[in-house]
């Protein structure tokens, strides 16, 4: 199938200093509802950002995550039965080898909160609802089927614990039960988006990219844990949460590396060692993946694996400087991508770039609210924006 977008766009956008100071004392991973003023500044800021997507043509038109304080915010600790727990000491309380503990060890953290099952699972009301409420109040109902919502991944904190460790004792018996009653709550939230209107969804997942990382594949030798079954419980896992999902939504799977220049070595890697797998057994209709950095990514060559029918958004400008890439340099590695694609599906590479490439930044300008990519201003994210719908455009003729 095509791509939804030919310029997409990972979600996430710089917050207004307004936005920011007026969201300061707010925890990342709180259920609670926010305050009068807090909200009203929130949704002052979402109307400004969808009235400048909409006066350039961007698209996919995102609240640009303004309404939580990070990528990952607003849907575990939404669940019954999950509880943040603060205070776990870093690394011990994680995998060992896990690329995040570099992470917060780097930003000078030794202690970190982690979302936690203890008791089962139970979705009793909609998490990010009230988010596309919101965006569809600020956003001409004509353009409601051109938005999309992000969410974070069914694994993203059974990876990052310690083996074992995500839930409390005696609540699973094994990672299976854990991530059944995980999937039926991203199954029923699809469901209540979908009712509501919502038309497109991005998965985040930092932790599929752990799979390529050496520290991280060393940790699961350290810790006696099978690389490969554990790979096969996530695809499962994910595709879990896809089964029975309504057919008009589209449902995208982010491979995110993150915006951030401190951690660009942090899940350095190509997609070769698990592309295959992932291609050709996950259910997402498309795959953002990030390209714009062929020394820490590698080449296009495990595109070869993508079978007819799904797509791939290139993600190949770069989030984590604000210098603007060559317009005919993102060109050629377009259409390098489709070659690569074509000689794998035996076709030609018109054929591919026509029903299969979008483009799109490598990852969100702002995945964590305080801490965006060097030299970056609004003034240059937009200008990044744009570079990519004049791509599109040079590109496709049904780019927006």
């Amino acid at each position: 199938m095509a791509p939804s977008f030919r310029a997409d766009h990972i979600g996430s956008l710089l917050r207004p200093a307004a936005l920011l100071e007026a969201r300061k004392s707010q925890q990342a991973f709180s259920d609670a509802a926010l305050p009068p003023d807090i909200a009203a500044a929130t949704k002052a800021a979402i109307a400004d950002a969808v009235k400048k997507q909409l006066e350039l043509c961007i698209r996919p038109i995102t609240s640009g995550e303004y309404e939580r304080m990070t990528f990952m915010s607003g849907f575990f600790e939404k669940l019954e039965g999950m509880t943040t727990t603060k205070g776990l000491p870093v690394p011990d309380a994680f995998r060992t080898g896990l690329p995040s503990s570099t992470v917060w060890l780097r930003m000078g953290r030794t202690v970190r909160e982690a979302i936690i099952a203890t008791a089962p699972i139970c979705r009793t009301a909609p998490a990010y609802l009230e988010a596309w409420e919101m965006l569809k109040s600020v956003t001409p109902s004509e353009h409601w089927g051109e938005c999309k919502i992000m969410l974070p991944s069914i694994t993203t904190e059974q990876l990052q614990l310690a083996p074992g460790t995500a839930w409390a004792p005696g609540v699973y018996r094994s990672d299976r039960e854990y991530f059944a009653d995980l999937a039926t709550a991203y199954r029923a939230e699809f469901q209540d988006l979908y009712n509501a209107g919502l038309r497109h969804v991005q998965i985040d997942s930092p932790n599929l990219c752990f799979f390529f990382a050496d520290s991280f594949l060393e940790g699961c030798r350290t810790d006696g844990v099978d690389i490969d079954e554990l790979l096969d419980l996530h695809i499962w896992a994910h595709n879990e949460t896809l089964r029975d999902r309504p057919a008009g939504m589209c449902i995208g799977l982010h491979m995110c590396r993150g915006n951030m220049p401190l951690f660009h070595d942090v899940s350095k890697g190509s997609y070769e060692t698990i592309a295959e797998r992932m291609f050709t057994k996950l259910d997402y209709d498309q795959f953002y993946l990030e390209y714009e950095d062929e020394e820490r990514q590698g080449s296009f060559a495990p595109l070869r694996f993508l079978p007819k029918g799904k797509s791939v958004v290139l993600g190949i400008v770069s989030t984590k400087t604000a210098e603007l890439e060559d317009l005919d340099m993102l060109e050629a590695r377009v259409r390098e991508a489709a070659d690569v694609i074509a000689k794998g599906q035996g076709r030609s590479a018109e054929e591919v770039l026509e029903d299969t490439l979008a483009v799109s930044p490598q990852c969100g300008f702002a995945s964590l609210a305080f801490n965006v990519g060097q030299g970056f201003t609004e003034e240059k994210m937009w200008a990044k924006l744009v570079l990519l719908r004049d791509l599109a455009r040079r590109l496709w003729k049904d780019a927006a």
